[in-house]
């Protein structure tokens, strides 16, 4: 009975790699802001959606409860970015792969409670719209109230596509 599955396991497999090439980009009309306005997803598709990524503590002397310990927006957002591109990599999948992200900023208590979006744009601009990888995921940014730890001023959630 697998012997019968598998023939057929392996050419889905390979119909959903092949169908992922055709992913359409539509930029955002008369700007040059780094995003898609939307992207298309030919059915079929392999998506691979990734859990939120938090960043990663850079300062080992200071309280894991508090900025200090992650950086401001921008290192956070550096952070979390690298984390994503290593675990896609690990699935043998780019940052050019991304279709959609969704981004969650805490206020930063430096900036009055309030998101950090410049500092945000800062670290993305580094992974998005450069001349070495210029695929543009859709995005959405918001601030929200507070995330899992009050040091955390980003977390960051994709869904991406196999090529």
């Amino acid at each position: 009975m697998m012997r019968k599955l598998i023939p057929g396991i392996i050419a889905l497999v390979l119909c959903t790699q092949a169908a992922a090439v055709d992913v359409t980009r539509h930029p955002i009309p008369n700007s040059k802001f780094p995003i898609s306005a939307a992207v298309e997803v030919p059915a079929g598709s392999t998506l691979v959606f990734l859990s939120g990524v938090v960043p990663t503590a850079i300062d080992a002397k200071a309280a894991k409860d508090s900025v200090a310990a992650y950086g401001d927006t921008k290192a956070q957002t550096v952070s979390v970015l690298k984390s994503i591109q290593a675990q896609l990599a690990g699935m043998h999948l780019k940052m050019g792969d991304i279709v959609k992200m969704q981004v969650f900023l805490a206020g930063d208590p430096a900036k009055g409670g309030k998101m950090d979006f410049p500092g945000f744009m800062e670290g993305y601009t580094q992974f998005f719209g450069t001349p070495d990888q210029p695929l543009l995921p859709s995005r959405s940014a918001m601030q929200v109230a507070s995330l899992a730890n009050p040091g955390f001023l980003v977390e960051i959630e994709v869904t991406a596509v196999r090529p």
